[in-house]
């Protein structure tokens, strides 16, 4: 709702009421029509104000109202209504103006805003665009080169001083647009809404308002029912679901109580290590940070610092960072209040540091492990208080990737889950909480997609053929440009600890009774180990190179290896490589389901958007199924499926899903829950 008041003398206040950011619900609509009715039919009153309650001007539409019929009056016709009012009109903001809530301030007369107070149109991150007048006005106000930089990454605006005077547009329009747009559509990956955004901003540098109005209009109507504005607006609610977190005891989210950390430590400063170090000391939590090995000690003393004053000039901590110590013992972490292990990911070093630890702490420590797929029951079970023991996966840069798969196992404490879920939301991470198994949800589901990726190297296709094709699905990276950024050695050491290669291992197909690609083992007994070498399969101009370039010598390679083995290269489509490498790891995806270590498939995709590249503009793995057709995705698993490739074989719930009539992705979590309660019975 909105309410007026009329202030002693000749103000009208107009405030926005409809917590928690007073968004532009149909009854807040309402009252702001009949309001600004009563504002211009009271003749004591000459100028109105309109400002939100609680500090919050306004944070846009409400998105929950794009799903079904639109109630209530327009938001453009009640924005062109404001803007033509004979009494001035000025926006009060504080807080928030996103989105519409911004739009309803541009088409205000005046405007004046707290010095804190965050503006920007986010629209392009939902799949839209700005389409109750903010591609037309802002441009205006502050600029054409300004509004294509907010208004295509959605990103808030710096300045928050809007001009009340025209502003022109900058010389050379069309080499500007023309730049743009070249920019933004290798940016999106094939994303629309950055696209029609710039389309939009041309029409307000080149035609007359209200020509421009009417190109907003359809560009907007384009965008209203895509694919990929469903899309988005899912991943969105995404993130939010994942944060309501239940465990199979039925503790939850909102009966669990969180420790508040303010000492922590970090074991094993490698690349991850020292990105959790500065995670950490960026919320202010002092951080102990502990190395054995002398030289890399030394390193980490001199860079981390470093790392650490970066990002905090980047994000202009309102708060200074933690105070961070380094030290060779690990007895120096005795007084933390929680500690994160992230040693190499070897389970026999890991044990031997948790031992050490639950010895060395205090009693009530917590101790997390950021392994990306061990045992974390086995870590648990070396310590004195294996109900405190939890796994935290950081994703690399760990300062820097927004991913947090939170690991508990079945004598996880509800108070550990809560504490590191919490720990993670002041990092700025989107924490999922997710059960024990080998790879969790990301590395489990990744394991069959690169299979299948290796497996197509076998059968004809070449590194960047395969690339091409996931790269241009929206991935910002193809499987083997992404292996060589990572170091070959990283997957080689995995799976020389679960004896699938190494001293002894013979050199065949089929290993521990399934299909096996050594194919990656060669290239790493070969010292092709990726970007670190200069070469793995690609070649680059040298030793930390980024440029990736097709390799002669992987060619003859993967001829050799071929004619060694008997297999005859065939011609391998673009859809073949999409079938086989996204729906093998979307089939993992629906066990994961089945075995309840994920919640729902809203887990499962913030997994895959925020840690693995998963164009966002797809939703995630779980809801482009949905978009495909269940019953698609189920008889192209049959198509490609082999008996020695279990990763083909599809999955009981998809089976259950699709006789079941397929129900919608949103409905899944309601469906598994029906069907755990039955097998219960």
């Amino acid at each position: 709702m909105a309410t007026y008041s009329r202030l002693p003398g000749s103000v009208a206040l107009i405030t926005l009421h409809n917590p928690p950011v007073n968004a532009l619900s149909a009854a807040v609509r309402q009252g702001i029509v009949d309001a600004v009715q009563r504002a211009l039919k009271d003749p004591k009153v000459t100028s109105v104000v309109i400002c939100g309650q609680n500090g919050k001007f306004c944070g846009g539409a409400d998105i929950r109202e794009f799903a079904g019929p639109m109630l209530g009056p327009p938001l453009v016709p009640m924005i062109h209504a404001i803007e033509a009012v004979d009494k001035p009109v000025a926006a009060a903001i504080e807080g928030v103006a996103l989105g519409g809530g911004l739009e309803l301030a541009l088409a205000c007369h005046y405007r004046i805003a707290h010095s804190k107070a965050v503006l920007g149109l986010p629209e392009v991150t939902l799949g839209l665009l700005p389409g109750a007048g903010g591609s037309q006005r802002l441009p205006r106000l502050i600029g054409l080169t300004a509004a294509l930089d907010l208004i295509t990454t959605g990103q808030p605006l710096d300045s928050r001083r809007l001009s009340t005077l025209p502003c022109p547009c900058p010389p050379d329009v069309d080499s500007l647009l023309d730049k743009v747009m070249s920019k933004v559509r290798q940016r999106s990956r094939g994303a629309l809404a950055p696209v029609a955004c710039v389309r939009a901003l041309r029409a307000a540098a080149s035609l007359p308002y209200a020509q421009g109005m009417e190109k907003e209009r359809e560009l907007m109507a384009t965008l209203f029912n895509s694919g990929q504005a469903r899309a988005l607006q899912y991943a969105f609610f995404s993130q939010r679901v994942v944060g309501k977190w239940s465990l199979p005891s039925g503790a939850r989210w909102d009966n669990s109580t969180a420790r508040i950390i303010s000492k922590a430590a970090v074991i094993g400063l490698g690349t991850m290590g020292r990105g959790i170090v500065v995670a950490l000391a960026l919320t202010g939590i002092s951080v102990v940070a502990v190395e054995t090995q002398e030289k890399q000690l030394a390193e980490a003393s001199r860079v981390v610092p470093a790392m650490l004053q970066r990002e905090a000039g980047r994000r202009r901590l309102a708060t200074p960072p933690g105070v961070i110590s380094f030290s060779s013992n690990l007895q120096d972490v005795s007084e933390v209040e929680l500690v994160i292990e992230a040693v190499f990911e070897v389970m026999s070093l890991k044990l031997q540091v948790f031992k050490h630890l639950s010895s060395v702490c205090r009693p009530g420590t917590l101790l997390c492990s950021n392994t990306s797929g061990l045992d974390i029951d086995q870590l648990a079970a070396v310590t004195q208080s294996p109900g405190l023991v939890v796994g935290m996966h950081f994703f690399a840069p760990a300062h820097v990737m927004k991913l947090l798969e939170v690991v508990y196992g079945p004598r996880s404490s509800p108070e550990a889950v809560a504490t590191a879920m919490q720990l993670g939301k002041r990092m700025g991470k989107v924490g999922v909480a997710v059960g024990n198994c080998p790879g969790f949800v990301g590395n489990r589901m990744l394991k069959p997609y690169l299979e299948q990726a290796n497996f197509l190297l076998e059968e004809g296709a070449t590194p960047r053929q395969v690339d091409e094709a996931l790269e241009e699905f929206g991935f910002p990276m193809g499987v083997f440009r992404m292996s060589d950024l990572s170091g070959l050695d990283v997957g080689w050491r995995i799976r020389k600890e679960a004896g699938l290669t190494g001293p002894g291992v013979e050199s065949t197909r089929t290993r521990q009774g399934r299909r096996y690609s050594p194919l990656p083992d060669q290239m790493c007994e070969a010292g092709r180990l990726g970007q670190k070498t200069g070469k793995g399969w690609y070649q680059y101009d040298g030793p930390g190179g980024r440029v990736a370039r097709s390799d002669p010598w992987v060619h003859i390679f993967l001829e050799t290896y071929r004619a060694e083995h008997g297999l005859v290269a065939r011609s391998i489509t673009l859809e073949e490589i999409l079938e086989r490498c996204l729906y093998a790891l979307i089939n993992e995806g629906f066990n994961i389901l089945q075995d309840a270590v994920a919640a729902g498939p809203e887990d499962i995709d913030a997994i895959y958007v925020f840690g693995y590249g998963w164009p966002r503009h797809r939703g995630g793995p779980m809801f482009h199924a949905d978009q495909v057709g269940l019953g698609r995705i189920l008889q192209r698993l049959n198509q490609h499926s082999h008996p020695d490739v279990p990763h083909l074989k599809p999955s009981t719930l998809l089976r259950r899903l699709v006789a079941a009539g397929s129900p919608p992705v949103q409905k899944w979590r309601e469906f598994i829950n029906k069907e755990r309660v039955h097998s219960q019975l």
